[in-house]
């Protein structure tokens, strides 16, 4: 049997002719492992330059949610403040209520009597006793005088008190109103009649009766001058 030579090992690190021989940083690149967005190297089969390999891709970063920090520290729009009310016309100011004027015909010397009767036809009606003031033209009423002896602190004060019929003088400056005024003309000038019937009209609230004197409507007398609204005419 023919013997045939033993043929020679071929060492794995010597290149054949025509191939190029490989580089150290080949095979590292070889045993390197893949990371995130590098890129390998691999020799091509032909011997040519190594193709670049890319890398896997890297995750997508997470959405950060939008902060309302921000938004919640700006301060918003302020409120619209109310619109003011432009003012009006001035509303007109309420007129007070007429007041009845009511006559009684009486001369001077029966006008005082005439009054104590229309006085006690008020109370006989329903009128409350501190509802009726009467004021005298002429001399005081015998009620004035006869409350005026005790002292004028103790007669003024049955006034503020309210309580009972108060008799005074037609030029009373006291401020003072009640529902009724019987206004007593027992005597003087006409112009003093005249000026005590306007007085008493401010006293008055409801009613205004005057006992004596002229009749408050008829023409050219001094209280028509004053300004007497129509009286109701009672019987003597």
């Amino acid at each position: 049997m023919p013997v045939f030579p033993e043929e020679p090992e071929i060492s794995e690190s010597l290149p054949g002719p025509g191939v190029p021989s490989p580089r150290e940083s080949d095979a590292q690149a070889r045993r390197a492992p893949a990371t995130g967005g590098a890129t390998t190297a691999v020799p091509s089969a032909a011997g040519s330059a190594p193709v670049q390999v890319p890398g896997p891709r890297p995750a997508p970063r997470p959405a950060q949610p939008r902060s309302t920090t921000a938004r919640a520290d700006r301060p918003g729009p302020s409120p619209r403040p109310n619109p003011t009310p432009k003012p009006g016309p001035p509303r007109p100011a309420p007129r007070p209520a007429s007041v009845e004027v009511r006559h009684v015909p009486a001369v001077e010397a029966e006008a005082l009597d005439r009054a104590d009767e229309t006085v006690d036809q008020l109370l006989d009606a329903g009128r409350e006793p501190g509802a009726v003031l009467v004021l005298t033209v002429g001399a005081a009423h015998p009620w004035q005088q006869h409350e005026l002896s005790f002292g004028e602190e103790r007669y003024w004060a049955q006034l503020a008190e309210g309580g009972d019929v108060f008799y005074a003088d037609a030029e009373l400056t006291r401020p003072v109103r009640r529902p009724v005024v019987v206004l007593v003309v027992n005597g003087g000038p006409a112009d003093r009649a005249a000026a005590a019937y306007a007085k008493a009209l401010r006293h008055a609230e409801t009613l205004l009766v005057v006992c004596g004197g002229t009749d408050p409507s008829a023409t050219g007398t001094p209280l028509a001058a004053a300004g007497a609204p129509a009286p109701r005419r009672l019987p003597a």
